[in-house]
């Protein structure tokens, strides 16, 4: 057990400043997604963007490097739809996303933990319950690179780690100069003063964070988390769904070969979040009104886990961490997941 706890202990110190991060730059997909057309906002999908070119950058030049080696998810499309669709409106019914739900927890809102378990226990059943099998017959048909048989990317497996990092250069100096320069040129010619250090401890433990330092925080700390868990023989970036699955079948089977370099992860985004949250006197418990919204956080949870399982990966697994690697399958994922998220959206809060 000593040893387990030596070896993923770096899980645990990225999640916590997982947690942090998320806390203090409020981010979240199904926030993000829903307000495109919701509120017609573009300020939360921003640091996703941004997050994902950074990983992408970062990502191929570690491989060009040997730090790591490229994992892209596989492509089944019949799975990345129906668990990309059945997820975004999960997460829409839970009022957050993986990452999401999970940092809420550590705020004290308890609707997110009744999501939470439902998120759990979608996940394990869907992994090696009453679900799997309907998991295993939705990811039968799987496409791979003809040739190789390696796991299916957008330009293939030779050319993907070139064609990363051109798009992560450009696709960082597009946002650098559309979107951080103008914001940037604002704040000088308000208080003459582009950069401001003054508070500096108040900016970060006290105020909310801009989108570009969140998203740039999470695809920085993308690239630690990939070489941190390759230690561990898991080669891959962030990822939710397997944290909180393996957590659940490590309180029912007692095994120590459920915990993870995952599992203590998201065990750190919530310590992380109580942290931050508690600095910034945010931290409340807090519960719905009534019973029926946590009934349908709870039944969001519940898709959101079969929804991860099947695709292969939640928001961050799939979107976070595949859409970098240019993988096919992530991005149908992403794709059916936006809309899921979009279509329910528009159910519940749009249509008249």
């Amino acid at each position: 057990m000593v040893d387990i706890f030596v070896v993923l202990l770096p899980g645990l110190i990225l999640g916590i400043i997982f947690g942090i991060i998320l806390q203090r730059g409020r981010f979240c997909m199904n926030s993000a997604f829903r307000d495109i057309i919701v509120l017609k906002e573009f300020t939360l999908i921003k640091s996703v963007i941004l997050a994902i070119l950074i990983s992408m950058l970062g990502f191929a030049v570690m491989a060009f490097g040997n730090i790591i080696t490229l994992n892209p998810k596989p492509f089944a499309p019949v799975a990345n739809i129906v668990g990309g669709l059945i997820f975004g409106m999960g997460m829409t019914l839970a009022a957050g996303c993986a990452s999401g739900t999970t940092y809420r927890v550590g705020e004290g809102m308890m609707g997110s933990l009744v999501a939470l378990l439902g998120y759990s226990l979608g996940a394990y059943i869907t992994k090696s319950g009453a679900w799997s099998e309907a998991k295993t017959i939705l990811q039968t048909y799987k496409i791979s690179e003809v040739g190789t048989g390696a796991n299916l990317t957008v330009f293939g497996s030779e050319l993907t780690p070139i064609f990363m990092l051109i798009i992560g250069i450009v696709g960082i100096v597009v946002v650098l100069y559309f979107w951080i320069w103008p914001m940037l040129k604002s704040r000088k010619t308000a208080d003459n003063k582009m950069f401001d250090f003054s508070d500096i401890g108040k900016k970060i433990f006290k105020n909310g964070w801009p989108w570009a330092i969140t998203g740039s925080a999470i695809g920085i700390l993308a690239l630690f988390a990939y070489v941190s868990s390759a230690a561990t023989g898991r080669n891959y970036a962030l990822g939710i769904t397997s944290g909180w699955a393996g957590w659940l079948k490590y309180w029912i089977t007692g095994l120590d070969s459920a915990l993870s370099w995952e599992v203590f992860l998201v065990l750190g985004i919530v310590i992380g979040a109580f942290i931050s949250s508690m600095i910034a006197g945010e931290f409340k418990l807090r519960s719905p009104k009534d019973g029926k919204r946590i009934l349908i956080q709870f039944i969001g949870g519940l898709a959101m886990g079969f929804g991860a399982v099947v695709a292969m990966g939640c928001n961050i697994g799939n979107t976070l961490s595949g859409v970098p690697l240019l993988s096919v399958g992530s991005l149908v994922s992403t794709a059916f997941i936006i809309l899921g998220a979009w279509f329910l959206a528009y159910l519940l809060f749009m249509r008249k």
